[in-house]
């Protein structure tokens, strides 16, 4: 659980550092007739609406508990990040993918690549800021976890989102310079088309891992592992508790619902078994201050 990064300033520097790489991109394209250009201003132009609904999956999961709805709208996140991964699959993946089927059969001359060029650069350094200021979050995340295990385990989605779209920026950029660069070098334009279609097999790519990863909270997973055996320890440690016997816990977007079913310690009365219990879950959300909801069923010990 990334409790303590910031999820909301990695979201806006994607946003501001997206919109202006897609402007660029998308004059670019225009006036230099690259695909490969197009497909990276439409990209961009995704990615910035993506980021948008993050920021709608964030303010909705801040909503309160209701009646209808008794654990908050913690997990309406999960649902606004799989749909920016399925936008990434269509407008972004698919759509590269057809510009460049297209540019294979009818290549068009590319005008102006120098300025093409100008603005990938530009939109490499600027992605790079934005990639920046994800990992500075990302590390807080995964503290010693490699970054590998952390995009298996983490419960942050928007997080998670925007990591991998910031990847598949960076990188595609990268193909597209690289794809103009040998049109430039070579004249042959196939090499345009090719950098196109392997911008889209590169969002498809990350948009299946991240649809992966995403589709597991959605059906409802616990707290990270890491996080659920230390929470275990800690029940274990408690003076009040005899053995821990289960324990269930449910990821609701940014909090935890926790249910345990613990053998106390021997007590003089069932008002000092209540007092034992409130005290163990009282340090337990303060422990762990993600923890929202808890239910506990005692047992006592012989």
């Amino acid at each position: 659980m990334s409790g303590h990064a910031n999820s909301l300033k990695a979201i806006l520097l994607a946003l501001g550092a997206n919109f202006a790489i897609f402007v660029t991109k998308l004059f670019a394209a225009v006036v230099t007739g690259s695909g490969a250009m197009l497909a990276e201003a439409v990209h961009s132009l995704a990615d910035c609406g993506n980021q948008c609904l993050l920021l709608l999956g964030m303010r909705q999961a801040k909503r309160p508990p209701s009646e209808e709805f008794p654990l908050g709208w913690g997990r309406a996140l999960y649902f606004w990040s799989f749909l920016v991964a399925i936008l990434l699959f269509s407008v972004g993946g698919m759509f590269s993918i057809y510009e460049g089927i297209h540019k294979f059969t009818n290549p068009e001359p590319l005008k102006w690549p120098w300025l093409a060029l100008g603005v990938l650069v530009f939109g490499i350094v600027a992605e790079s800021f934005s990639m920046r200021g994800c990992m500075q979050e990302v590390n807080k995340a995964r503290g010693t976890q490699d970054l590998w295990t952390w995009f298996r385990e983490t419960r942050s989605s928007e997080l998670l989102v925007i990591f991998g779209e910031d990847l598949a920026a960076l990188i595609g950029l990268c193909l597209a310079t690289l794809a103009i660069g040998l049109t430039m070098l070579t004249g042959n334009l196939m090499f345009d088309a090719a950098g196109t279609v392997a911008i889209g097999v590169l969002l498809i790519v990350v948009a299946i891992l991240v649809a992966i990863e995403v589709k597991a909270l959605l059906i409802g997973q616990g707290m990270e592992p890491r996080r659920r055996d230390e929470l275990m320890n800690f029940l274990k440690s408690r003076p009040e508790v005899a053995e821990v016997l289960n324990l269930i816990t449910l990821q609701m977007g940014p909090d935890v619902m926790v249910a345990v079913k613990a053998r106390m310690q021997p007590v003089a009365s069932d008002r000092a078994l209540i007092d034992a219990i409130n005290s163990v879950e009282a340090a337990m959300k303060v422990e762990f201050d993600d923890v929202r909801w808890s239910f506990f069923e005692p047992d006592i010990a012989d």
